[in-house]
């Protein structure tokens, strides 16, 4: 990896998991999808993650066969975006599957000059340690890694402390995404780091949940007759492909207080405000059903979308979905970045 690259994702950045535009036929909505694109560079984001849940694991079936249109546009996009830039965005490719499915999108995405792929292991629901291992070492050979421990509520597994311990000896594991909306299983994650010795595996919070807190949070572990200190640096978050340009704000925020005594009661307000307004986007009181679409909701509600719809037609908002996203919006007004979107929402669809 570059090491320009190596030093943005160890510095911690704010990541979009970006979702796909499509228009009422239910087909990539190009211009839309450049868009979104580009209100996350403007918003502030320091990389975009592409192929993604949020970005919907369909497009990978042969009847869509948008996998590697969506990562070429994206790719593409973010060249003319990077042009601009102080800084070049962060482009991370989502691979899942068995390992030749795996191997060969990480091909895909090494061609089309992505920096790094999250490798979702939600498809080897039955597999033990030592094959999932295995697994993740040959596709890590193709190109730099970020571990994902994706939660059980969107298809993901459980995994023991200790093949997270295993799996940071992995050589090109750069990163590790976690989000598994659960402390327990964050925390085996960030001792298993610890206590590998491995201080060049940047952490970052999936947890939709939990952003603030896990930004904020220092963790300390003994690892032998020494104390190991590490912090969660960045989000990779499906969150933050809406309302981005507060999320940058408040990433800014909490890296500056991160390991401080002194963390501002207003801040701890916050993060309970933002884990509600999650629950509305992500559709917890349905179990998770409508996440996408409720991502969708808000892009739409700002036009960036033209609607919310899903590659599959029977995926949607919940029932009492459009309340509670309504709701949120009513409560915290100053974390929505409606004004910001809108005073450039013509240039990014041009």
């Amino acid at each position: 990896m570059d090491t320009r690259i190596r030093s943005l994702i160890d510095r911690g950045l704010a990541i979009p998991a970006s979702p796909l535009a499509l228009n009422r036929q239910r087909r990539l909505d190009e211009r839309r999808q450049r868009a979104l694109y580009r209100y996350y560079s403007a918003a502030g984001a320091g990389g975009i993650a592409v192929g993604v849940h949020t970005t919907q694991f369909a497009i990978r079936a042969p009847s869509v066969g948008l996998f590697q249109p969506v990562l070429a546009l994206a790719s593409a996009e973010m060249d003319a975006l990077d042009a601009k830039r102080a800084e070049p965005l962060v482009r991370i490719a989502g691979i899942c599957g068995p390992t030749p499915q795996a191997v060969s999108e990480a091909l895909t995405a090494r061609d089309l000059r992505y920096h790094a792929g999250l490798l979702s292991l939600a498809a080897m629901h039955d597999a033990d340690d030592n094959a999932l291992l295995a697994h993740c070492l040959e596709v890590s050979r193709v190109m730099p890694i970020v571990g994902f421990y994706l939660q059980s509520g969107v298809g993901g597994r459980a995994f023991s402390y200790a093949f997270w311990r295993r799996f940071a000896e992995i050589p090109n594991i750069v990163a590790i995404k976690m989000a598994p909306f659960n402390r327990y299983q964050t925390i085996d994650v960030m001792r298993a780091v610890a206590e590998s010795g491995r201080s060049d595996i940047a952490l970052y919070t999936g947890n939709d949940d939990n952003i603030v807190c896990d930004l904020i949070t220092e963790y300390t572990f003994h690892v032998g007759r020494s104390i190991v200190r590490r912090r969660i640096v960045g989000g990779l978050l499906g969150h933050w492909s809406v309302w981005t340009h507060t999320a940058t704000r408040i990433l800014k925020i909490c890296q500056a207080c991160a390991g401080s005594p002194d963390v501002p009661a207003e801040l701890l307000s916050r993060a309970i405000e933002i884990t509600d307004a999650n629950a509305a986007f992500f559709d917890a009181a349905g179990a998770f059903a409508g996440c996408i679409a409720g991502l969708h909701e808000v892009l739409r509600r700002q036009g960036l979308l033209e609607g919310t719809w899903c590659l599959d037609p029977k995926e949607g908002l919940s029932p009492g979905q459009f309340n509670e996203i309504e709701r949120v919006y009513a409560a915290y007004p100053h974390l929505n970045d409606d004004v910001f979107v809108s005073e450039h929402l013509d240039q990014w669809l041009k």
